[in-house]
């Protein structure tokens, strides 16, 4: 059963509407908006930040690989930069009979730069040659690129 509100004799449907009750829903949206915004924020920030720690181990994994079938480090320096992105930095050192490639990134968007997320992968790989996992001089043990 449905009741009928008389709002000003009119005999529309609906309720009535008192000086108390208006505007209301507006004041309750502009309390709520902030922490909406937010939130999307924050799941947007971790989000990019989850991208670009893949990107970074997709980085270290493809700089590794690189390095085991005998390229020179600036050419890890450049695979780990078209992985990872420009502002991503690598290091690479021999340990023992393995190689390891470290890269590092800081988050992208305003809130990485607002929060200095930074992000690192390291991957190990053994030369696929014998004797190719001799450090040139001056070579490895270095950082191979820096991003602005």
């Amino acid at each position: 059963m449905t009741r009928l509100w008389r709002a000003g004799g009119s005999g529309r449907r609906g309720s009535p509407r008192t000086p108390d009750c208006l505007g209301a829903v507006t004041a309750e949206f502009a309390v709520a908006l902030p922490s909406v915004v937010f939130l999307l924020a924050m799941l947007l920030a971790g989000s990019a930040a989850g991208v670009m720690q893949l990107r970074v181990e997709e980085a270290a994994r493809g700089g590794a690989r690189a390095l085991a079938r005998g390229a020179a480090a600036g050419e890890v320096g450049g695979i780990v930069r078209q992985l990872a992105g420009e502002t991503a930095a690598s290091t690479v050192a021999l340990d023992g009979e393995w190689l390891r490639v470290t890269v590092s990134g800081r988050v992208p968007g305003a809130v990485g730069s607002l929060i200095p997320w930074t992000l690192s992968a390291s991957a190990w790989a053994r030369p696929e040659t014998p004797g190719a996992a001799q450090p040139v001089p001056g070579g490895w043990g270095f950082p191979l690129g820096t991003g602005t």
